[in-house]
């Protein structure tokens, strides 16, 4: 199975590198990259088989780029995306990992069509049937606290007076720049994919306790980025199986011929 592991902040790509200490780290024109292979004898490990590591970008910009880009580079089987998210106080709890089964882009401003239409133009399901049984009933171990659940992205922190409704429209619990423009990116290439995103900070009504405190946010995405690490390479519970019966099948986009002539899905404004 090959597999790309997308890291989109800076902050987590750093991270990341420390954590795995790559031999070589290689350069392409939108972000660095490297490959490595988990030891059988660690805690650390995807079946022996190499994995490799791209740092993606922050933001829907670099992070639909970036998913394009490996997916015709690497013509991946699995398109991993692991980072940090933001949670609404109240409703998950910090240090907790979420598994994403639904993505929502929310700061799409329409006014000469229908806004909700606009917006489900890029919600996007995630299949996550594949995973291993101990994923899919959400026991991992006493190391990790984990939920299923939707992730909302927009290009800006969250803000507190949205959080009701976020809450009400899309029943959120947290928030990120990126994992909306992946998914739907992946989603269009046939591309099986997997979000992972680990609750750095709190957001309330008074506001985020990491909003002015970049350096509570560094620290805890260190802690956060290296749980991340752990969970997907636990073996026990089967996160990424290289096995035949698993291996996605994935879809042949059509011609740029076709794919102009085609319905495009909710009719959107030209600008």
């Amino acid at each position: 199975m090959n597999i790309i592991v997308l890291i989109s902040a800076d902050a987590e790509w750093r991270a990341v590198k420390e954590i795995l200490t790559p031999n070589e780290i290689h350069s392409s024109p939108l972000g660095e990259w490297f490959e490595t292979t988990f030891n059988s004898s660690t805690s650390l490990r995807i079946n022996l088989q190499p994995v490799t590591f791209y740092h993606g970008g922050w933001g829907k910009i670099s992070s639909a780029a970036t998913a394009q880009y490996v997916i015709d580079r690497w013509s991946p089987d699995l398109l991993v995306n692991l980072g940090t998210c933001g949670g609404f106080e109240g409703r998950v709890a910090r240090g907790t990992v979420i598994l994403v089964e639904k993505t929502i882009v929310y700061d799409i401003l329409e006014q000469m069509t229908d806004p909700d239409q606009a917006i489900l133009h890029y919600v996007i399901e995630i299949d996550l049937s594949w995973l291993g049984k101990c994923v899919q009933s959400s026991v991992i171990s006493n190391q990790f606290s984990l939920v299923r659940g939707p992730l909302v992205s927009a290009d800006r922190d969250i803000v507190a007076s949205d959080i009701p409704m976020l809450v009400k429209k899309y029943d959120a619990i947290a928030a990120d720049w990126e994992s909306g423009a992946i998914a739907w990116v992946a989603k269009q290439n046939g591309v099986r994919c997997l979000i992972l995103r680990g609750v750095t900070d709190l957001v309330s009504a008074g506001g985020g306790e990491a909003y002015g405190d970049y350096d509570l946010f560094l620290r805890r995405t260190q802690e956060i980025m290296r749980q991340l690490i752990l969970l997907i390479t636990d073996h026990e519970c089967a996160w990424i199986v290289p096995s035949s019966s698993l291996q996605p099948k994935r879809q042949r986009r059509p011609s740029r011929a076709r794919r102009s002539s085609a319905s495009a899905g909710p009719q959107l404004p030209d600008g």
